[in-house]
């Protein structure tokens, strides 16, 4: 893993500090997200909640206690809700089996997973975890009919961190459905963004501790068998720190297929940024963020994605993996996603290319967020995400 320069992250604090007063803090605005929306952890059973406030030390936040004792009111309901699907559909879910091979989109947060995957679910022969599943994945097999035709006023039309929709059956990256059945992935830090994010060795193949892989492939395997049970249909998956679990993927699912998104670092750094500090301001149980600890972790995330990545897709066949440009996804969608899915042998891609189209008439006003860094901003980005830069040709 390649050394970090603990004294870039000191002029990266520097300089965002100064690079915000210089734009009136565009760049930093959030979404308004609704008092009464409801949060990650609403969607916890108590004995996910309780442990996640013990590794923390209980620190939450005066400001942020009203939510703590709404959370704790919640689990009771979860934990009934829990136990009553359990009983009622888990044999069934046990026995499940995948539907076909799941499509994994990877690549670093910000760098247009997103837009790719509501791109490909768009094709009604795949089917992807929704906002509702993952935010419920310990009950939505009983609740989620209730919640999606009385529950939309719950959630705002737009994104805390840019301009993407917000809706229940909209699709979401598993990851959160990870954090809330209680697998080991640094998502927590949410929670807690003033403490270092725990669960880091989640992010590579190579590092992944025995203790905690076993966990984390036991809940996306009953996961992933809970949707398949649920809709009948191959899965698209969509989550940045799979990148980093390449190997282990397909490992478990051997015949997967990969599609790996790359875009200029000197974007995805303040991009990235500002996704961490508007779901710490809309979600978190601490007020503020430490900014020198924020952009470790950011930095830290990609080196070891990107380091355990590399090596994983070297004994990967190159007809499973293709790597898209953003900004070529952003140019050209129709053409990329046909040589998507040729590349994959994902079948005829006509049906898919339509319903693009008629997205794109209907999207035509969105408006892609800005984020204004200084040079010397850029060049300490470029520095320390050097190897990704080279190999992708930023």
């Amino acid at each position: 893993m390649k050394l970090i320069d603990h004294g870039a992250f000191r002029r990266i604090a520097s300089q965002s500090m100064t690079d915000t007063n210089r734009t009136g803090n565009k760049t930093g605005s959030v979404n308004p997200y609704p008092a009464f929306a409801p949060r990650f952890w609403h969607g916890m059973p108590s004995h996910v909640w309780y442990p996640l406030l013990a590794r923390n030390a209980f620190r939450v936040s005066l400001s942020r206690l009203h939510m703590a004792v709404a959370i704790v009111l919640f689990t009771p309901i979860n934990d009934l809700l829990a136990l009553s699907q359990h009983l009622i559909h888990g044999r069934a879910i046990r026995r499940t089996k995948l539907a076909g091979p799941p499509i994994f989109i990877l690549g670093h947060w910000r760098s247009g997973t997103t837009l790719m995957h509501e791109l490909l679910q768009l094709d009604n022969r795949f089917v992807s975890p929704n906002t509702y599943q993952c935010f419920a994945p310990w009950h939505f097999l009983l609740t989620e009919g209730i919640i999606q035709r009385f529950g939309n006023f719950l959630l705002p039309d737009k994104r805390p961190m840019d301009n993407m929709k917000v809706g229940w059956s909209l699709p979401q990256e598993d990851e959160f459905a990870l954090m809330i059945l209680g697998a080991p992935t640094p998502y927590y830090r949410v929670a807690f963004p003033k403490r270092p994010a725990p669960y880091m060795d989640s992010l590579g193949s190579q590092s992944f501790l025995p203790e905690h892989l076993q966990a984390w492939k036991k809940d996306i395997d009953w996961f992933f068998r809970a949707l398949t049970y649920h809709t009948g249909k191959p899965l698209i998956i969509k989550s940045p720190p799979h990148t980093g679990r390449l190997g282990i993927l397909a490992q478990m699912y051997p015949d997967a297929k990969f599609i790996h998104m790359v875009r200029d670092p000197r974007k995805l750094f303040p991009s990235t940024k500002k996704l961490w500090k508007a779901l710490s301001e809309v979600q978190s149980l601490q007020s503020g963020e430490d900014e020198e600890l924020l952009n470790r972790f950011v930095i830290d995330c990609q080196h070891r994605m990107y380091d355990s990545f590399e090596i994983d897709r070297q004994s990967l066949p190159s007809n499973r993996i293709i790597d898209i440009r953003y900004e070529n996804l952003v140019a050209q969608p129709i053409e990329t996603i046909k040589t998507i899915y040729q590349h994959l042998e994902l079948g005829d891609s006509d049906a898919v290319i339509t319903r693009i189209q008629e997205r794109q008439a209907a999207d035509n006003d969105y408006q892609v967020n800005q984020h204004q860094t200084s040079p010397e901003l850029e060049k300490v980005v470029q520095q320390e995400w050097s190897d990704y830069s080279r190999r992708y040709g930023y």
